[in-house]
């Protein structure tokens, strides 16, 4: 009788044969792809959202980019929902993100209105670009200390960038519904844009809403309203788009009021002196 083969010799003495046959790639679990795949799907989508303003699909151009919003909120909560947190992950979001909230949001607002103010239209579009990624790698310094201030977990420093992408479309929202591109409209459209670019950098406290608290008989009423609000945004998408933002806007300096009140001791300045 035969007996098997034996496998050959290492080629080199003193190792074993996986030894000599080189590094073995790490198996990777399937849940830990997930988050990434869903960044992926959200880079996908505003993208997509910029080749479709630049043929005119405004409307499936705009919901494109809410939509890569969306999918870049949740990754990060999958993550932490499956345990599959990685350093890769969140590098990959961070590059995501600037695609999502800054770039996206400015090239469509460009195609269906600024370019009309010409070379102005393009500097604000640029210059909010830009402030989203600043604002966003403030926000990873930010995040990367170990010993945070008080209010950190209660108020962001300026819009964050998820809502500055929604809030600098108000032109494009006012279009949709049937505002006309005037001049005036225009440029006072390239102002807004540097607006919201401006606020992105500053310093101003915005309530978060990480910390906030709901009373036990005041949640159904509080998922009604937001049953109500879902169901409004899908049969009156722009008008309920545009309400939205014009609310978020009037809330700010009530956030800053409320931030004074309890931290006004504390400057922002100082906690983030390094940032």
């Amino acid at each position: 009788m035969e007996t098997p083969a034996s496998p050959p010799p290492s080629s080199k003495p003193g190792k074993s044969n996986d030894e000599a046959r080189g590094p073995r790639f790490r198996e990777i679990p399937l849940r830990l792809m997930v988050p990434n795949l869903i960044t992926v799907l959200a880079i996908c989508a505003g993208l997509t959202g910029i080749r479709l303003a630049f043929e005119g699909r405004y409307e499936l151009a705009v919901a494109m980019v809410l939509l890569a919003a969306f999918l870049d909120g949740i990754d990060g909560r999958v993550a932490r929902l499956l345990k599959a947190t990685s350093s890769f992950g969140v590098q990959m979001d961070s590059l995501a993100d600037i695609i999502n909230f800054g770039v996206a949001p400015a090239l469509v607002s460009y195609a269906f209105l600024l370019d009309q103010a010409h070379s102005m239209g393009w500097i604000a579009c640029l210059l909010y670009a830009i402030a989203a990624g600043l604002r966003l790698a403030r926000f990873n310094v930010m995040a990367e200390r170990q010993v945070k201030a008080p209010w950190q977990s209660e108020f962001f420093v300026g819009v964050p960038a998820p809502m500055g992408a929604m809030l600098v479309l108000l032109p494009v929202y006012l279009g949709f519904l049937g505002v006309a591109p005037s001049p005036v409209f225009v440029y006072a459209s390239v102002a807004y844009t540097l607006l919201i670019g401006y606020l992105l950098v500053s310093r101003l406290p915005v309530w978060s809403g990480k910390a906030g608290r709901i009373r036990r008989d005041l949640m159904l009423p509080v998922l009604l309203v937001a049953v109500l609000y879902v169901a409004l945004l899908m049969s009156y998408t722009w008008e309920v788009l545009s309400v939205t933002v014009v609310a978020y806007l009037c809330i700010l300096p009530f956030s800053a009021r409320a931030w004074h009140r309890r931290y006004g001791t504390i400057t922002i300045e100082d906690e983030s002196a390094n940032v």
